[in-house]
């Protein structure tokens, strides 16, 4: 059995900046599950992380004599897997210059890459293809597969639940995995071109169209009358409403209303008020430009459909306008009338007319209430994170 340490490495955090101010990358959530989880089914094992200084305290790390270190934002594929149980003590993975995983001892990330330069790990050239979620907008592009290979895995554990509403119609039924306790009325349901996967006590409400490739989890709601296009993931106890597409929502996150959201990530904790839309393509067609923290300028991310990247905690007032390629960092609040900038540092409030910045006190005082109202607690290593992060983002603000 593997004792698999999930490491941040330092440019692919940087680049996925901001979902990954308040989190390790392996937390990111692509198809069902969280990288981190992905992994811990490999050998029903639970994983630690190996990430920043200030999110160590509460994503800690787990060191044995013998560890595998895996590049947090690897997911799992059977030959990855098969390559890993044959990796030798003092040896790497690598692919095209880019570290994958390492066995060794007890180690801080910059001695597993320090060690690889000098030589003293052997590299070991990796051939076969990875899915490595090293952009923010490859959170999205590989969604879909990533539905299917973690659906793979459930079917292969447990049987689905079966749809008894018999005003609900369902093309492809045999793609429909439904969990315990979920309650479906009056929806359509398309699973012919992708599998969809229904999550624990979730609830699809009367009118709702859902297309697949598509997971909701555990106590997730789907609104009345919304239109879920497919190729999209909504996370734990998120309630979504409107128009989405190819879209992932990390968890606890409201998004209840009418509104275009698509090709877009939203981390947890937030809010997208009535009528909130996100452009998802320029009108020349160009591929779409998005803030990148690891030049700190606007960067080409190569495809033409991009939205909008939402740290946790953010939040937008009724009609607010997302242009294409938008940013917007950890416990901002974005309202009024036009569209506002492409980049948003975290702890801004304000719009198209001009942002401010929104006080520690305040953001802490806004995140204790919403997560009062679930019954959790915004406890001190949050509190701690909230301060590093204000810190970090000061300059941006300026």
């Amino acid at each position: 059995m593997m004792n698999i340490i999930l490491f941040d490495d330092p440019a692919i955090r940087s680049s996925l900046l901001p979902l990954t101010w308040t989190r390790p990358v392996a937390m990111i959530r692509t198809g069902i599950f969280r990288i981190h989880e992905k992994w811990g089914h490999v050998d029903k094992t639970s994983v630690s992380f190996l990430t920043e200084d200030y999110l160590q305290r509460k994503f800690q790390v787990q060191y044995r004599k013998d560890n595998i270190y895996i590049n947090g934002a690897l997911c799992p594929d059977e030959e990855l897997i098969f390559a890993l149980r044959h990796l030798l003590p003092g040896e790497a993975l690598i692919q095209k210059g880019i570290l994958l995983a390492v066995r060794t001892g007890e180690r801080a990330v910059q001695q597993l890459y320090d060690e690889l330069d000098a030589g003293s790990i052997k590299a070991v050239e990796y051939k076969n293809a990875v899915c490595l979620i090293d952009k923010p907008w490859k959170i999205f592009q590989q969604n879909a597969a990533q539905i299917r290979a973690d659906i793979k895995k459930i079917r292969a554990e447990r049987a689905s639940q079966q749809i008894t509403d018999p005003h609900t119609v369902i093309y492809g039924r045999e793609n429909v995995f439904v969990e315990e306790g979920v309650s479906v009325k009056a929806a359509i349901i398309d699973a012919e071109n992708g599998p969809v996967y229904l999550g624990k006590n979730s609830t699809v409400l009367p009118g709702a169209i859902i297309r697949g490739a598509f997971a909701m989890l555990d106590h997730a709601q789907i609104s009345m009358g919304a239109r879920i296009r497919g190729d999209s993931t909504f996370g734990p106890y998120t309630k979504i409403g409107g128009e989405v597409g190819n879209s992932v929502v990390f968890g606890y996150t409201n998004k209840a209303h009418d509104g275009y959201l698509g090709n877009s990530v939203i981390g947890e904790w937030c809010n997208l008020g009535a009528d909130t839309n996100t452009s998802n393509m320029k009108n020349d067609y160009g591929p779409v430009r998005l803030w990148d923290y690891s030049t700190d300028r606007f960067a080409d991310t190569g495809t033409i459909f991009c939205g909008l990247i939402m740290g946790d905690h953010s939040k937008s007032g009724i009609n607010t306008m997302f242009n294409s390629g938008c940013s917007v960092g950890v416990s901002c609040n974005i309202y009024g009338p036009g569209y506002p900038r492409t980049f948003i540092p975290s702890f801004s409030k304000g719009g198209a007319t001009g942002l401010k910045t929104l006080p520690l006190k305040s953001a802490v005082s806004v995140a204790e209430t919403v997560l009062e109202r679930r019954a959790m607690d915004f406890n001190r290593y949050d509190q701690e994170i909230f301060q590093k992060v204000f810190e970090l983002t000061a300059s941006y603000r300026r």
